[in-house]
């Protein structure tokens, strides 16, 4: 793998400041080259903690410019909304839930919206980023927002990865299987089959939702995987599923961003 370089930045959103991680390949001296494309990581509920850099530098290393937000930033820093121990067993996972489900409703697309510009613009403000769209991955719930950012930012997001994503489908007028109508971008979903939420009838709504608005997108189920498939730090992780999941992201990323 490349060697890549992260550091903690911050952005500026119209409700105060975000910090985030920020992270590129190591220039080569000899052959430093220019300007790569741009990518924003949206964590899952978790938080932006350790699993969440060393995701973004994987996918740095492929030759992009990664930023990952602290999208919680109203309800604090990093630090103070994210776990300082690993969740290998249910009961811590559902432990940390019960306080952090508060901060999770709160982000609606209303609140996220901004955020998710202001995001995008930081990217496209580093010298090291090149013209141009970007990709946006997502997790969890932050597979919703980057669908969110490619419906509200077409021209700005080529490329949506989502990843044991949840309530995709709702029955109200705000569901995000609704927002796919704004999508340009193509879009990735690799879906858990042990997902409670995201239910298998849920599944195929968002699929005829992609297919009916003409959306260029690849949805599978990965069999045997859980929500939380991506995330080594919980008892949720599939390392097959994981790495499948970085595969088929990387492809997404190279025929869509270069």
């Amino acid at each position: 793998m490349t060697d890549t370089r992260g550091t903690t930045i911050t952005v500026t959103t119209p409700d105060g400041t975000a910090e985030a991680y920020l992270t590129q390949p190591v220039p080569d001296p000899d052959n430093p080259g220019g300007p790569l494309p741009g990518v924003l990581l949206i964590m899952d509920a978790i938080g932006l903690r350790p699993r969440i850099e060393t995701m973004a530098d994987r996918i740095a290393s492929w030759g992009y410019v990664v930023l990952a937000p602290n999208v919680f930033y109203r309800d604090g820093d990093a630090a103070a909304t994210s776990p300082s121990v690993e969740f290998l067993d249910d009961e811590s996972r559902a432990e940390f839930f019960a306080g952090a489900m508060p901060r999770i409703r709160r982000l609606t697309p209303d609140l996220a919206t901004p955020d998710l510009r202001a995001y995008v613009d930081a990217l496209h403000a580093r010298p090291e980023v090149s013209p141009g769209p970007i990709g946006a991955t997502g997790y969890c719930m932050g597979g919703r927002l980057a669908l969110l950012a490619g419906a509200t930012l077409p021209d700005d997001v080529a490329a949506i990865g989502m990843f044991h994503t949840g309530g995709l489908v709702t029955d109200t007028s705000a569901s995000p299987h609704l927002w796919v109508t704004d999508v340009r971008g193509e879009v990735l979903a690799v879906h858990a089959d042990h997902d409670r939420s995201l239910p298998p009838v849920a599944i195929a709504r968002f699929e005829h939702a992609l297919s009916s608005a003409g959306v260029t997108h690849h949805t599978t189920v990965y069999p045997g995987a859980r929500h939380g498939y991506t995330m080594s730090d919980t008892a949720e992780y599939n390392h097959d599923a994981a790495e499948h999941h970085f595969a088929e992201l990387r492809k997404l990323f190279a025929r869509t961003l270069h």
